[in-house]
């Protein structure tokens, strides 16, 4: 039984809100840890969006607690609310709604912006609102220490990213037998990797699992032991299989057949191609960007290119509807309603079946596995491409002409970059399981403060996050990702630098990097911040500022300025109106 029933319509709006603004961090944030896997085509739209449901999920319900506890107690000074603990629920609901519009509109419209510089900006304003800015916890405790991090998050992580493929890059890349490097080079990154999963749950993240007691010997030891057996699984398993494929380009190796692991070395020679057969054993990872070749010439003015132009020609021909004569149609369709009249039943059954498809059974389940997977039975590599004309402001205006920077950045050979695809894979992952527990925290903050006061009408700095909540605001992001995440993932990748996944693994592994130390301290940081900065770093390798879609990343850097005010003032303006409301007291008519 709650202790302020009075109020339950307060936290049935905090559920509703909370669910939107978490689907709004699934639906923006995503293309955080996976636009570029699926820019660089390690993965396809399906794949990444399944692998990152169930690391959202995962990161939210395992290490969101502690997170979770920064933002709610940390902004603003809930002790001044131990009076009149209703008022902080009321604040922490008009939060929610403050942050939830604005990253709905922010979305909608292609703008990247900080999920937590949402939350941030809408507690800060429900405090100006209630306490003013005497109510502000300013201190490194508070909220300096939020601010803090959205200026070095970025260095730190471009400085990791950038360190991550300079290695790459001259030890594996440039080197004169860049595949056999990589063969050694490979499991050292498996080691780095699975260290940082691991760290991200035993090093005082995860706080449900009640790992917090563990000593230094049991937590290193945990961190090494699952480093070194990825490693030993990568000698069993994965290198027998990128030996044959790549090294002894095994045209009839199946993906499937990773799973034989040593039986592989005893397979015995290639057979010899049929005719007619493609024989390719790995894909083109830079097929559609092929301005980074030698031969390359960088495009000048604002003429499109011949791509460009047989594209649009294409499509102008493709929808290009034939003249009808007036009459003629008019006639037709008369002829067409007086045969009706002398249909039977059966046969206008079938008519109408075929001049509306979508009321059928067949046809209902058709539209509805369409708009059910509508978000992600799409190509974003395609729809990044510079011969293809971009939707929405912030990709029509910004990301015009691309090949004006792709030709700056070098192609390396493919055989090695298919080695750094599983890596991506696995370090999508840990990005992926890293932003469900930093970010969660951003929606079930503000819902966990709202039900610890439902529950106990009273206020209190240590109240444990419930599981369930965590739950709840793990599985909306993982919908706004699935059904709405695919907007953002084609405003960025290729369209802030070309990517590979020799590139996209150093991004996404300086990131993951950067945002398991902010968990492991407690530190809400923005993994948009993070992904943008290790981009710009790994961007600078190529050697020229050239390689970069500086316009883009200031779109990006201009959402973060907008977000923090914007919500802020939405928050403000609700609490203020809430408050200061006049009251009308209802006097019950006595009956005669």
């Amino acid at each position: 039984m709650a202790a302020l029933p009075q109020y339950d319509y307060i936290f049935a709006f905090g559920m509703l809100f909370s669910f939107l603004d978490a689907w709004n961090i699934g639906a923006n944030d995503v293309a955080n840890s996976f636009a570029t896997s699926v820019s660089s085509r390690s993965l396809t739209m399906i794949q990444a969006m399944c692998i990152a449901a169930v690391c959202e999920f995962g990161g939210a319900v395992l290490a969101g607690a502690r997170v979770s506890g920064t933002i709610k107690n940390g902004i603003i000074k809930v002790d001044d609310f131990e009076q009149n603990p209703s008022v902080l629920m009321l604040g922490m609901l008009c939060a929610l709604v403050g942050s939830s519009l604005w990253l709905t509109l922010a979305t909608k419209i292609g703008l990247p912006v900080s999920t937590t510089h949402s939350i941030v900006g809408g507690i800060i304003g429900t405090g100006f609102a209630t306490l003013g800015g005497g109510g502000i916890n300013w201190t490194w405790k508070g909220v300096s220490q939020v601010f803090a991090a959205w200026g070095i998050a970025p260095a730190i992580s471009g400085a990791f990213a950038a360190i991550i493929f300079l290695i790459t890059k001259y030890a594996v890349l440039e080197r004169k037998r860049p595949l056999h490097n990589g063969l050694w080079m490979i499991p050292v990154y498996f080691a780095v990797t699975a260290g940082v999963l691991t760290m991200s749950i035993v090093w005082k993240g995860a706080a449900s699992l009640d790992l917090d007691d563990w000593g230094v010997g049991p937590t290193v030891g945990t961190i090494f032991g699952a480093s070194a057996g990825v490693v030993v699984l990568y000698a069993i398993f994965l290198l027998p299989f990128l030996y044959r494929r790549l090294v002894m380009e095994d045209w009839t190796l199946k993906s499937w057949e990773i799973v034989k692991g040593p039986l592989l070395w005893r397979r015995g020679p290639v057979p010899p191609i049929p005719e007619g057969h493609a024989g390719s054993v790995i894909q083109d990872y830079y097929r559609g960007h092929n301005y980074g070749t030698p031969e390359a010439v960088v495009p000048t003015g604002d003429a499109p290119s011949a791509a460009v132009g047989n594209v649009e020609l294409n499509r102008e021909v493709k929808h290009e509807i034939p003249s009808t004569d007036s009459g003629a149609s008019a006639s037709s369709v008369e002829e067409r309603h007086e045969s009706k009249a002398n249909l039977t039943m059966e046969e206008k059954a079938k008519l109408k079946s075929q001049e509306y498809p979508w009321k059928t059974k067949k046809g209902f389940l058709a539209r509805a596995h369409y708009y059910f997977f509508r978000g992600v039975n799409r190509d974003i590599v395609e729809e990044q491409s510079a011969t293809v004309k971009p939707k929405g402001f912030a990709a029509s205006f910004l990301a015009k002409d691309l090949s004006k920077v792709h030709v700056h950045v070098p192609h390396y050979d493919n055989k090695t970059e298919h080695l750094y695809s599983f890596l991506q894979v696995l370090t999508a992952a840990v990005a992926s399981f890293g932003h469900g527990a930093n970010d969660v925290s951003n929606a079930v903050g503000p819902l966990s403060a709202i039900f610890g006061i439902w529950q106990n009408n009273e206020v209190s700095s240590r109240s444990e996050v419930p599981i369930w909540i965590l739950a709840y605001g793990g599985a909306a992001i993982s919908i706004g990702l699935f059904t709405y995440g695919y907007n953002m993932m084609r405003q960025l990748g290729n369209r802030l630098t070309l990517h590979s996944p020799s590139r996209g693994f150093s991004m996404e592994l300086g990131a993951a990097l950067t945002v398991v130390i902010a968990t492991r301290l407690a530190l809400p940081i923005s993994t948009t911040q993070c992904i943008t900065g290790a981009t710009v770093g790994v961007g600078l390798c190529s050697g020229t500022l050239k390689a970069i879609n500086w316009r883009m990343i200031g779109w990006i850097y201009f959402g973060w300025i907008l977000t923090l005010p914007i919500a802020g003032l939405v928050s403000y303006s609700l609490m203020a109106i809430i408050v200061n409301a006049p009251r009308w007291e209802i006097i019950p008519i006595a009956a005669n």
